[in-house]
């Protein structure tokens, strides 16, 4: 078995003191894609570097507390991919890749658009050179998974209050058919709804009100997979027993050896 998961921490060193690392390293994952770093290397302690049993791997933003992904593994990768390529985006850290034979497993943090319009624009180019670049990781013939905050609300199930924010960035029009574009064109899976169509699997709770306390959430965070190892996912589940940001957890659980 493979066990993956995917958390936007909302800043690392405040998830460390919440506890994150003791769930992380009694978690049983071999892989772990964090997201939302609010770090630099030398902001780092030695147990969120390398908690036990795993070796981290980081793409920092550059502007200081701000943005920044990264990956922990139980493996050596055999590479490692830090950014796209693109200045403007690699400056935020959004993008970690790393190879282990066959399958490749990458740490993405896709642009948030909504504290601004110009945000917004942000993410629109984003999603704009993204996207053939997940065409050109499609047709390698790997077997990936990207791990990580989308953003993006697909469907009217993967939100709480869906009518209230059909003009808001996360469920724009724009955002869900990129997304739709990305399943139904060019073949990527939406693990979480493949295994639970019924099931809204909120991962994103707004701090405002009682978001949390009432489950009035989003699902923002996915595993994106290639049909091959979509079809070896076995189980999936939101962590919500400890609170260590305004996200939580998502594993997935691959028949993997």
């Amino acid at each position: 078995m493979l066990r993956i998961v995917s958390a936007n921490l909302n800043g690392i060193r405040s998830a460390d003191r919440k506890g994150f690392f003791d769930w992380m390293e009694a978690s049983g994952a071999d892989v772990v894609c964090v997201q939302e770093l609010k770090a630099q290397d030398g902001d780092l302690s030695e147990r969120m570097r390398a908690p036990a049993g795993y070796q981290g791997l980081f793409h920092y933003a550059e502007k200081k507390g701000y943005s920044g992904v990264g990956l922990y593994s139980k493996r050596t990768p055999d590479r490692i991919e830090e950014g796209l390529g693109i200045a403007e985006f690699d400056a935020e850290g959004r993008y970690l890749r790393a190879d282990f034979g066959n399958l490749t497993v990458i740490s993405l943090y896709l642009p948030s658009g909504s504290s601004s319009e110009e945000r917004q624009d942000v993410k629109f180019a984003f999603m704009k050179v993204f996207l053939p670049h997940l065409e050109e990781l499609f047709e390698a013939g790997r077997d990936i998974v990207i791990c990580g905050d989308w953003n993006i609300a697909h469907q009217e199930i993967d939100l709480k209050n869906w009518k209230g924010n059909v003009k808001n960035s996360g469920f724009l029009p724009e955002e869900r058919a990129w997304l739709t574009d990305l399943f139904h064109r060019v073949g990527w899976v939406d693990v979480w709804r493949t295994l639970y169509p019924e099931v809204p699997g909120y991962t994103w709770w707004s701090n405002r009100g009682q978001a949390y306390a009432k489950d009035v959430g989003w699902r923002i965070d996915y595993h994106i997979t290639t049909p091959g190892i979509a079809a070896k996912a076995r189980d999936a589940s939101v962590y919500k027993d400890v609170k260590f940001s305004d996200h939580a957890p998502l594993t997935v659980d691959y028949d993997w050896s």
